[in-house]
């Protein structure tokens, strides 16, 4: 009990990386039949509906008394990182696969630090060169022709693309609000951002002349199974076992245990969508988790 007691974060934060891992193969299944729009609406409207409960389960308030350019810029910041980003993850998850998703995920670091520099001043180490360079090589390596299977080209540089642009704009949407971060409730951060989300989601959806046709693959028998445990296990159970797991461990700790999630991608993906492992697509992975731990370290 005592051994559960003293690890409870680190076995939550690990928990997350389990989590998101489930959620990100079932998200690839969904993707079958539905609209990344769709999926993406679909899953931040359950967050939404389960997190307020949970807000006040948990004795915290559903409102804060915070500046209109707080809570604006935690829209914005939601409406980037949650409904921008996720859409465009999707697209890329659909057409590169879990496997290669989990390589180009490691985007995510170096552009944290890129916009990091250009929004918070920081500056770049040494240790943090090496790993950004790990994971420019665990790209090129995983997506090198042997290392590709059988995609075409075009949807390996699309994937890529969606792929990139995707961890891009998330860094981008954490970046812009990390000063609220460190003396916010997270999950009243969290509750706006997903409402920033969803607010983009909706707005893109109302002009989109596609939106009734794309709304429509949410009634798809066969992708709903998979559609609700995605966004039940990968968005909601990840997101309260991250919560607990940056409550009960340091941050550093945690960050990086979460960083496994792209470890437990890559088997899943081999495990249940039997997909291809080759030796570029494992050396990709080795490098690119290698140089997110060092740049979280460092």
């Amino acid at each position: 009990m005592n051994i559960w007691s003293s690890n409870l974060g680190e076995f939550l934060a690990l928990l997350t990386a389990v989590t998101w891992a489930i959620g990100v193969i079932f998200f690839k299944k969904s993707g079958e039949t539905v609209h990344p729009l769709s999926l993406n609406l679909f899953k931040n409207l359950l967050a939404v509906i389960l997190v307020i409960p949970t807000v006040m389960i948990m004795g915290e308030s559903l409102t804060r008394s915070a500046s209109t350019n707080d809570y604006l810029l935690l829209l914005i910041s939601g409406a980037l990182g949650i409904g921008i980003a996720d859409t465009l993850f999707f697209k890329s998850l659909n057409l590169l696969g879990a496997g290669l998703s989990a390589v180009v995920d490691c985007l995510y670091s170096p552009f944290v630090i890129g916009m990091s520099m250009i929004w918070l001043g920081e500056r770049l180490t040494f240790l943090q060169i090496i790993g950004v360079l790990l994971i420019l090589s665990a790209v090129l390596t995983a997506t090198h022709r042997k290392g590709s299977g059988h995609l075409s080209r075009r949807d390996l540089w699309l994937g890529l693309f969606y792929g990139a642009l995707a961890m891009a704009t998330t860094a981008v949407g954490i970046v812009i609000a990390k000063p609220l971060l460190n003396n916010s409730p997270l999950l009243w951060v969290t509750e706006i951002r997903l409402l920033g989300g969803i607010a983009v989601l909706i707005t893109v959806l109302a002009f989109h002349p596609r939106r009734v046709a794309i709304l429509s693959t949410l009634r798809n028998r066969q992708g709903w199974k998979y559609t609700l445990s995605g966004s039940f296990i990968g968005t909601y159970m990840a997101l309260i076992f991250w919560l607990g797991g940056m409550k009960y461990t340091q941050a550093s700790i945690a960050a990086s245990l979460n960083q496994t999630s792209n470890i437990f991608i890559f088997i899943f993906a081999a495990v249940f969508l039997r997909e291809p492992i080759n030796r570029q697509r494992v050396i990709g992975i080795i490098l690119g988790v290698a140089g997110a731990f060092i740049i979280t370290f460092s």
